[in-house]
């Protein structure tokens, strides 16, 4: 076997390795597949013949053949389909893959067959699927970067997005959202006469309360519509019980958040009988809340964001898009990503200074809790190692009910200006990780402590050292625009490390209208000046926009994000359009763009048709008589 063949072998070896995915070489462990191949010659002879791997994964059957040459890769007869000619079979990695799969459908039990053809190396390389039955069926797939989506935790979601074409589970639940908030949406605005920013809390509060449920303190059969203690007094109650239970302190911040519910006893309409409901607009909500949010986030393990997700999505109901209201969720999938790059650990302690709803937190408490079976740790991540601060009483208040109801334990939160405080004092909590999606475009010449490096700066200060600092901002942010700027990013370089720098899709925050990029920063160690950063073009992140719904996951969204880590903790290399590595200067503009070049080079084809072009635009310029175009200096 050739050198580059081995070295193929080892790097497809590596992918599946990377994945958890485990397959046999040249053969099989299972008697059944064994057997099978031991007709399966490509030449037709009917001898023995052996794929580079092949196993089963849950009950799909995975065969992958490779080559080293690109241009081995698939070869197609004159209908467009891939050909089972012998030479073709023989020479190109599809066609190979395609064969072996098609004899094990007619010669095994298996009828789920996902073959893969793969030719390259690790930095230029093509990886197609195709899926196939014992029906003759077969459907070419598109390309991938890993075997993630293969794995036996994503395939079977793979098989039904990709093959079966039908809505995953996930995408029930986010559909199932969306119609949730619009219903919730038009109650609360016949039956409420609420604020826009009373929308959210109302939500809260009753999820609160909903929790007393558990030790007896509160019902929803309860709310009678009584006018000595109404139903307002009764949830208010309940929530003041719960604040206790879960010993939020100091008293001063359970009064901040108890003051911002104060509207749901005082306000008359949500407590008297509304006619058409024959109940109050409280006891409506409250059993619908109950059915529809409570029991998801009471009982599911998951990191979503439920609450971020409802009110976030009716708040778009609300005639603003929300921004107005500090409502802009940070994506489930970003806030998962972040975990990711700061490559968590259950001894983390993670600072986020503009928390919002805490997203970033609920996706670290349970990114953390994952990587541990140890009940004291698990508890003291939930009670100590989870830190945020949030500058607006109405989203703190929002924030601290969310950390509550994901069973935080110990809501460490405040209610405070970021800017206000000590990095120095700051620093005490010791946080290992910082994770931030600070206010964007509030920075100007007059206020340049709201520029978003800014940000930047004052959470890196509040750190330790040797921190792992992850924050998203608009890719404008890291041009240094202003002098202002400029002067923030020289001295973030004199005082810590920049990593690198990931641009993100413009869809990310789909209907804001900001392109956002993702930095990654080591806090306290002044940045070398041979320091090599990554610089990644993600905006082809597998998201798309979908009509009615926003942004939605595709089948090949966790492929590109297996891919992205890949390369961002040096496990591959990759081509320069993926990703530049580079020494870099606080006048460069810290993005993909401003650093790629073209390491491609031009093979035969490309030099004989740029040749052809040429001689094609001279001929024409010759027969409109602009030869003198070609002569040196002009003249004959």
């Amino acid at each position: 076997m050739a050198k580059k063949e081995v070295k193929t072998d080892l790097w497809v070896y590596d992918l599946l390795r990377q994945a958890g995915i485990v397959l046999d070489a040249q053969g099989s462990s299972i008697k059944e597949i064994d057997d099978a191949l031991k007709t399966a010659s490509k030449r037709g002879t009917g001898n023995v013949g052996f794929p580079e791997y092949v196993g089963v994964v849950k009950d799909y059957l995975i065969v992958i053949e490779d080559k080293a040459d690109l241009s081995k890769h698939i070869k197609r007869d004159e209908m467009g389909n891939i050909s089972l000619g012998t030479s073709a079979v023989t020479d190109f990695a599809v066609n190979g893959a395609f064969f072996y799969g098609k004899h094990l459908a007619k010669t095994t039990s298996y009828k789920k067959i996902i073959v893969f053809g793969i030719s390259g190396d690790e930095k230029k390389h093509k990886i197609s699927p195709v899926y196939l039955d014992e029906t003759e069926f077969y459907r070419e797939l598109p390309e991938v970067e890993s075997f993630i989506s293969f794995s036996e935790d994503n395939i079977d979601e793979y098989y039904v997005r990709e093959i079966l074409k039908e809505d995953t589970d996930a995408e029930k639940e986010t559909a199932e959202i969306l119609r949730d908030a619009s219903v919730l949406h038009e109650d609360l605005r016949n039956y409420g006469n609420l604020l826009d920013t009373e929308k959210p809390l109302i939500v809260s509060g009753i999820l609160l309360a909903l929790r007393e449920s558990e030790y007896k303190n509160f019902s929803v059969d309860d709310l009678t519509g009584d006018t000595v203690k109404t139903d307002g007094q009764k949830i208010y109650d309940a929530i003041n019980a719960n604040l206790k239970r879960v010993n939020v302190a100091p008293e001063v911040k359970k009064d901040k958040i108890l003051s911002q519910f104060a509207f749901i006893k005082d306000t008359v309409k949500l407590n008297e009988i509304e006619p058409k409901l024959n109940k109050t607009p409280l006891k409506h909500f409250s059993e619908y809340l109950n059915e529809k949010i409570y029991k998801s986030i009471r009982y599911n393990s998951s990191a979503e964001d439920y609450i971020g997700r409802f009110y976030g999505e009716f708040m778009s109901y609300s005639g603003g898009d929300g921004q107005t209201l500090g409502i802009i969720l940070t994506p489930k999938h970003i806030t998962q990503l972040f975990c990711d790059l700061a490559d968590l650990q259950p001894t983390d302690i993670v600072f986020d200074p503009c928390c919002g709803t805490a997203g970033f937190l609920i996706a670290a408490m349970h990114n953390m809790l994952s990587k541990t079976d140890n009940a004291a740790q698990k508890k003291n991540i939930r009670q100590k190692q989870l830190h945020g601060i949030e500058l607006r009483p109405n989203m703190f208040t929002i924030a601290t009910t969310n950390m509550i109801l994901r069973g935080d334990g110990k809501s460490n939160l405040l209610n405070d200006d970021f800017f206000k405080l000590d990095a120095g004092k700051l620093q005490l909590k010791q946080a290992t990780v910082g994770m931030m999606n600070p206010p964007y475009s509030q920075g100007s010449k007059q206020n340049p402590d709201l520029y978003e490096m800014s940000f930047v700066e004052h959470l890196l200060d509040s750190l330790v050292a040797g921190a792992r600092c992850v924050v998203i901002v608009p890719q404008s942010s890291m041009t240094g625009k202003t002098k202002e700027e400029q002067a923030l990013k020289e001295n973030i370089l004199k005082h810590h490390t920049l990593e690198g720098v990931i641009s993100l899709s413009k869809d990310t925050f789909y209907g804001v209208g900001t392109i956002p990029c993702i930095a990654v920063f080591t806090a306290g160690e002044p940045h070398p000046a041979e320091k090599v950063c990554k610089f990644i073009n993600f905006e082809n992140d597998g998201y798309k926009v979908a009509a009615h719904v926003g942004l939605v996951e595709t089948e090949s969204a966790k492929d590109k994000k297996q891919h992205l880590l890949d390369v961002w903790f040096d496990r591959i290399d990759t081509e320069t359009k993926f990703c530049v590595k580079t020494t870099i200067e606080a006048t460069d503009e810290w993005l993909h763009s401003f650093y790629y070049f073209n390491d491609e080079i031009p093979t035969e084809e490309d030099f004989i048709k740029t040749i052809g072009d040429y001689l094609t635009f001279e001929f024409s310029m010759v027969m409109q008589g602009r030869e003198y175009l070609f002569k040196e200096d002009g003249h004959a």
